[in-house]
């Protein structure tokens, strides 16, 4: 049984993160304190760290014609999570880093993809597989390999 994963990242504000986590991704809140909230992401544990230092600027790579932010995280949902969660971004009037596409169309690395930025500029990438078997599968043609 695949076991879940922790992420700890940064964020500015709480009130605006934990309505982002809770209430437009749908995340039910765990633990809490002064300078940190829980969220449960589909079954792994996200923490929310506030913190006062500048922001920095996010670095890219052009990943399938689009800028890629290098520092990202997220979860791979079935395909059907991965619709519903790209509908309930829709719905809640989301601005998407990256809108909803399937990326590497006919390559063994051929993937549903979105990318969303949290209110603190943390940018989260949710995608989603036909086969699950393709996921670390090697790329054909060097162009499913990253992200």
């Amino acid at each position: 049984m695949l076991r879940p994963f922790h992420v700890a990242f940064p964020v500015y504000d709480l009130a605006s993160t934990r309505h982002f986590y809770a209430t437009v991704l749908g995340c039910p809140v765990g633990r809490t304190a002064p300078t940190w909230l829980d969220f449960n992401l589909f079954g792994h544990q996200i923490t929310a760290h506030l913190v006062t230092d500048p922001r920095p600027t996010v670095a890219t790579n052009a990943v399938d014609g689009h800028g890629v932010p290098v520092s990202h995280w997220g979860v791979i949902l079935t395909p059907t999570e991965w619709q519903t969660l790209a509908d309930r971004l829709r719905q809640a009037e989301v601005t998407f880093l990256i809108e909803p596409y399937q990326r590497f169309v006919g390559q063994v690395g051929e993937q549903s993809t979105l990318f969303i930025t949290d209110p603190s500029g943390n940018a989260l990438e949710f995608k989603a597989f036909a086969e699950d078997e393709r996921i670390f599968a090697p790329a054909d043609s060097g162009a499913g390999a990253i992200a």
